[in-house]
């Protein structure tokens, strides 16, 4: 079970590329979220983030335990986190307006991600699994804000 808590931690072994492990955990989410969002189904992608959300916190000490506080390799939390990311955006149909929208989107999650402004920062500061995945969930909520508002203004 263990092994498998891992695994699923690691975004299917994503963030266990040595280098950038939450941007590549973040990348690799956005292959499923693409096809949810394709789907047209308006509750695939909040389920997503739910499922995502409920998986990092049931891996959470198994990967504590195995690489230690809020460790890189730990990036179900980016999963939850960029797939909110997209909660309110639908497809356009159009594969390059599609991606278009996937690269803003991805861009805007890592740069709240890695910066933590506007108290992002402070949400790691509780214990366990909430604290990893709260400031995700948070820099996902603001870079859905900036990309509603791109979306709007582009259109």
């Amino acid at each position: 079970m263990r092994s498998l808590k891992l695994f699923i931690g690691s975004g299917f072994g994503s963030g266990l590329i040595p280098f950038a492990p939450g941007t590549w955990g973040s990348l690799l989410s956005l292959v499923p979220i693409y096809f949810l969002m394709r789907s047209g189904n308006i509750f695939l992608i909040p389920l997503f983030v739910l499922i995502a959300s409920l998986l990092s916190l049931w891996v959470t000490s198994a990967c504590v335990e195995q690489w230690g506080d809020d460790p890189g390799k730990l990036v179900m939390d980016e999963w939850a986190g960029q797939a909110l990311t997209f909660i309110s955006i639908s497809s356009t149909g159009v594969l390059d307006s599609d991606l278009m929208i996937m690269g803003f989107g991805f861009i805007l999650f890592r740069i709240f991600d890695i910066l933590k402004p506007l108290g992002i920062n402070k949400l790691q500061k509780y214990e366990g699994g909430a604290g990893i995945l709260l400031d995700d969930l948070l820099a996902g909520l603001y870079a859905l804000i900036c990309l509603k508002t791109l979306i709007f203004i582009w259109s």
